[in-house]
C-alpha cells in the first residue's frame, strides 16, 4: 500500500525524488549525489503497512524458462560488447508520443499520449499524415492514449491502450489510410476494460506475441496491494487473444487474462529469439528490472523490489538503480535486449545468452537526446527510439519529440 503523499510532491514514474517508502530491511538504502544545481529532497513518511496476501512459500524461484519456451541458457551468446549509431531523424515535432507501431508495410503508426491522436510516419520520408484521434482518452498524469499495436499479418486494425475517464481499457479500430487525414480511424471497440487507472502507473505497453496472442502491462495505479491480487488487472502482464478474450489455453488460470502477476508498472514487452518474453519495470526507490517472464509466476512487488532471493518471488535477471534506467520499452536484435531510459536518458544493451546476461549491461547516447521512451526493431537488424522530451517532465529543444534510426553491430 501507498502513504499518502506530501501535497508538496508528486510522484510520477521517474521522479526525481521518489516517494520514500519504509520498506523491509532487506532494501540497502541507496544515496546518490544530486546532479548539480538540484537540491535534494527528503520525504518522509509515516509506516506503511502491506496486508496483501502473497502465495505459499515455495522454493526460490530461478529465471529458467520452462521446457517449451525455446533455447536453453547454452544458446550461443551475444557479443559482450556492441555499439549502435544514430543514422539520421526520421520525423521531429511530435507531441507526447508513446506507442509506436510499425505497419507491415510501411510506416510507422505513433500514439500521442496528451492529445489523443495517432500519427502515420513515412520511415522513408519522415512525412507525419494525422490517422485520427482515439475518442474517450482522458490524459492526466501518466495516463492518456499509450500503447499501440498492429497484428503481424495485417495492416487494417489498431489496437491501442487507453485511460478513460473510468479505467484503463484497450480498444481496437478499423484502419483506413485511403480515407481523408484525420478521418481514417473506425470507431473503437474495446476488448477490455476495466484496468486500475491513477495520476501514476497506467503500465500501456501492448505487443502481439509470436503466438498471435495480445499481451499487456499494466500498473497498480498506485496501489501496491492489487499486484498480489490475481482478480484485479493491475500490476500483471495479461494475455488475450485478438478479440479480448481470455485464451483457454497457455494462461495459468482457465478463464483469466493474468499470465503474471506482482508487478509494479511494466513499461516494455518483447520476444527474442527463442519466443521467450522480457519486460521491463520500474522499481520504487532502489531498483529497476529487466525481468524474464514465465507464466503464472509472482515478480514480487511490493513485497520485493530487486534481487530479493526470497522463495516464491522470481527475481529480475539484471536490475538498476532508479536515476539510471527508469527504463521504458524495449526490443531485442541481434541477441541483446535494447532498453529506453526516461529517467537515465540513455538506450541499455543486455547481450544475452539464452535465458542470462552474456555479459555486463552498457549504455549508449546518455543524455544526447533526453527522455527515451520507446524502442522498435525495425526489422533489418536496426532499431527506431523515439524521444519523450514534451511529456511534461523533460526539457524540450526546439524539434522535439523525435524519432531517430539506429544502426546496431
Amino acid at each position: 500500500m501507498w502513504c499518502a503523499e506530501s501535497p508538496a510532491h508528486t510522484v510520477t514514474e521517474d521522479n526525481r525524488h521518489r516517494e520514500a517508502l519504509t520498506v523491509r530491511s532487506r532494501y540497502l538504502p541507496s544515496v546518490r549525489a544530486a546532479a548539480a544545481g538540484l537540491v535534494a529532497l527528503a520525504l518522509v513518511t509515516t509506516g506503511c503497512s502491506d496486508d496483501s496476501g502473497g502465495p505459499s512459500p515455495e522454493k526460490s524461484e530461478s529465471a529458467t524458462p520452462s521446457a517449451e519456451t525455446g533455447p536453453n541458457a547454452t544458446a550461443s551468446a551475444a557479443p559482450a560488447k556492441g555499439s549502435v549509431k544514430v543514422e539520421r531523424t526520421i520525423t521531429a515535432r511530435l507531441k507526447s508520443p508513446w506507442g509506436l507501431a510499425p505497419l507491415p508495410g510501411g510506416g510507422l503508426l505513433v500514439s500521442q499520449r496528451d492529445d489523443g491522436k495517432i500519427i502515420r510516419v513515412d520511415e522513408r520520408s519522415g512525412k507525419k499524415t494525422e490517422v485520427g484521434t482515439v475518442p474517450g482518452v482522458q490524459a492526466s498524469g501518466e495516463g492518456g492514449l499509450l500503447g499501440i499495436a498492429v497484428p503481424p499479418d495485417s495492416a487494417k486494425l489498431v489496437y491501442a491502450y487507453l485511460t478513460t475517464a473510468s479505467d484503463n481499457r484497450i480498444v481496437r479500430m478499423v484502419y483506413d489510410p485511403k480515407k481523408p487525414s484525420g478521418n481514417q480511424l473506425g470507431a473503437p471497440d474495446t476488448i477490455l476494460k476495466g484496468i486500475p487507472k491513477g495520476e501514476i502507473h497506467n503500465g500501456g505497453r501492448i505487443a502481439f506475441g509470436p503466438d498471435k496472442m495480445l499481451y499487456a502491462g499494466t500498473g497498480e495505479s498506485g496501489q501496491g496491494g492489487l499486484s498480489q491480487n490475481k482478480k484485479s488487472l493491475g500490476g500483471k502482464i495479461l494475455r488475450m487473444t485478438p478479440d479480448g478474450e481470455p485464451p483457454g489455453q497457455g494462461n495459468p488460470e482457465r478463464d483469466s487474462f493474468f499470465y503474471t502477476y506482482g508487478h509494479r508498472n511494466v513499461q516494455g514487452i518483447a520476444w527474442d529469439a527463442g519466443k521467450r518474453l522480457w519486460a521491463s519495470e520500474f522499481g520504487q526507490n532502489t531498483w529497476d528490472e529487466l525481468n524474464l517472464i514465465r507464466p503464472g509466476k509472482n515478480y514480487g512487488w511490493p513485497e520485493a523490489e530487486g534481487r530479493a532471493g526470497e522463495s516464491g518471488f522470481v527475481d529480475p535477471v539484471e536490475q538498476w538503480r532508479t536515476a539510471d534506467a527508469s527504463p521504458s520499452g524495449i526490443a531485442i536484435v541481434k541477441g541483446s535486449v535494447w532498453m529506453a531510459g526516461l529517467r537515465g536518458e540513455r538506450l541499455w544493451r543486455i547481450p544475452l545468452k539464452g535465458t542470462a546476461p552474456a555479459a555486463d549491461p552498457q549504455a549508449f547516447l546518455e543524455g544526447r537526446y533526453g527522455r527515451l521512451r520507446t524502442v522498435v526493431a525495425d526489422g533489418s537488424g536496426g532499431l527506431w527510439l523515439m524521444t519523450s522530451e514534451t511529456d511534461g517532465r523533460g526539457s524540450p529543444d526546439r524539434g522535439d519529440d523525435r524519432i531517430l534510426k539506429l544502426k546496431v553491430s
